[in-house]
């Protein structure tokens, strides 16, 4: 079995912004794997999709704690279905990485990142894999000095959209391939492009 979370904060205000890029992967996922579609269960606080893939049980998990609280979802989800931190794969903004570029890795810290600080302290360990999706344009397409918390909540203007959809892309490509073949496979492909 294997937990797919994405990170992002609940609330129409939030739903296209660069800290919902987590979010917006999942739901994408959850279409092209003609999944269930996302429903709200309270006791996990989250929006909650199961199905099988490569024969393999899946659950695609949104926290709905909003982004800083995203560990008390995630442990939640990890004690009830007795999973093991490797079944845990968490897709996520990253504001370290180009707009668009894509960085698989088998485990880590949690960078600059609330959500993964969140997991990581929750969880007492960050040896899970994850899904970085770059959104960081500042000083390309954004301006180059800005304050982190209110420009990871922005929108993508016009011009850093085709990025965006081209990262949001290969993020659902990775993991399906991750999912066909093996992580192994997806990290040699996808952070090579």
């Amino acid at each position: 079995m294997k937990l797919i979370v994405g990170l992002g904060n609940p609330g129409k205000e939030y739903e296209k912004s660069r800290h919902n890029t987590g979010w917006m992967v999942l739901e994408s996922l959850v279409k092209e794997l003609e999944f269930e579609e996302l429903k709200k269960e309270s006791k996990f606080k989250a929006n909650i999709s199961r199905g099988g893939y490569m024969s393999e049980k899946i659950i695609f998990a949104q926290p709905t704690t909003f982004m800083n609280l995203s560990g008390d979802s995630v442990r939640t989800l990890i004690k009830f279905y007795k999973l093991k931190l490797s079944d845990l794969w968490v897709i996520y903004d990253d504001i370290d990485l180009p707009i668009g570029q894509l960085r698989i890795r088998k485990e880590g810290g949690a960078g600059t990142h609330n959500g993964m600080k969140s997991i990581i302290e929750s969880l007492s360990s960050g040896k899970f894999p994850r899904f970085r999706v770059g959104i960081e344009s500042r000083g390309l397409t954004a301006p180059k000095e800005q304050d982190t918390t209110s420009f990871v909540l922005e929108t993508f203007s016009r011009t850093e959209e085709l990025l965006a959809i081209s990262g949001r892309k290969k993020a659902v490509a990775a993991v399906i391939m991750a999912l066909q073949k093996d992580l192994d496979t997806a990290m040699n492909f996808f952070n090579n492009t």
